[in-house]
């Protein structure tokens, strides 16, 4: 026992300070917020669009990128001949709006706002919330599950993820839905007594991700239940969950006019 008392005194604080404390440092390979400059494009070019597996780059009505649908597999930067694409550090992406996934040079993400302040009264100190695998790949559940450990503790800001939809306010889906998994969605919801939440977690849960059209899914956790929360990534990085959450209960808020990098 007093070796295990000794190992946590050497080991000191862990937990992570965000959102107050100094900015994060994230390695450099971490792919964030894409960056674009579509000065650089060659004209009819499209090296880029053509690179990208899911179709989340966009050539009209200007050089733009679908975060709903971005894999972050950087393949449009690498067949980008003039670098007019690239991968920046930001990590916040999460939104409330589909559209507000869409971003371009001139548009930026609009990034996530905080619920009507009826709603922030209910949920905004005790937040409970069901996760639903609905046909991931385990990528992105593990990015939640690892919000619940030492470093990130979410239970501090009173969020928890817990075990029945019955004690949950809202669902974290992950997955494509299948149709394996479309039903034991809608039952799950269904089971969540109002007024509830849905958080959209991964460009899966987003937009279906790379099973996007194919006929065993269907597109994302929006063609099945209303979702709230849209967390783009594959995965989403836990600052990045994180973040979007705590825009969502009001406790991060942007300034206004300034523009998400």
């Amino acid at each position: 026992m007093l070796d295990l008392f000794l190992a946590r005194l050497h080991q000191k604080h862990r937990t992570l300070a965000f959102p107050g404390g100094p900015p994060p440092v994230l390695p450099e390979r971490y792919r964030g917020l894409p960056v674009i400059n579509e000065g650089r494009c060659e004209e009819g070019c499209t090296a880029c669009a053509e690179a990208c597996p899911t179709e989340a780059v966009l050539l009209s009505p200007r050089l733009g990128i679908d975060l709903g649908r971005c894999l972050f597999c950087s393949d449009c930067v690498e067949a980008c001949p003039t670098d007019a694409l690239s991968f920046g550090g930001d990590f916040r992406q999460a939104a409330r709006n589909r559209d507000d996934l869409v971003v371009d040079e001139e548009r930026a993400i609009r990034l996530a706002t905080a619920l009507d302040k009826k709603s922030r009264r209910l949920f905004g100190r005790s937040l409970k919330l069901r996760q639903v695998s609905a046909g991931g790949c385990n990528g992105c559940e593990s990015d939640v599950n690892v919000l619940s450990t030492l470093v990130w503790d979410i239970g501090r800001f009173g969020i928890n993820i817990v075990a029945s939809p019955r004690h949950a306010d809202g669902l974290i889906i992950t997955g494509p839905v299948t149709e394996n998994m479309r039903l034991a969605l809608e039952k799950t919801y269904a089971a969540v007594a109002p007024p509830k939440i849905v958080i959209a977690v991964g460009a899966c849960a987003i937009s279906g991700g790379p099973f996007v059209g194919h006929p065993e899914a269907h597109d994302g956790a929006g063609s099945v239940v209303p979702v709230d929360l849209y967390v783009p990534g594959c995965p989403p990085h836990p600052l990045t969950i994180l973040d979007g959450l705590l825009r969502l209960l009001g406790r991060i808020e942007e300034e206004p006019g300034k523009r998400a990098r």
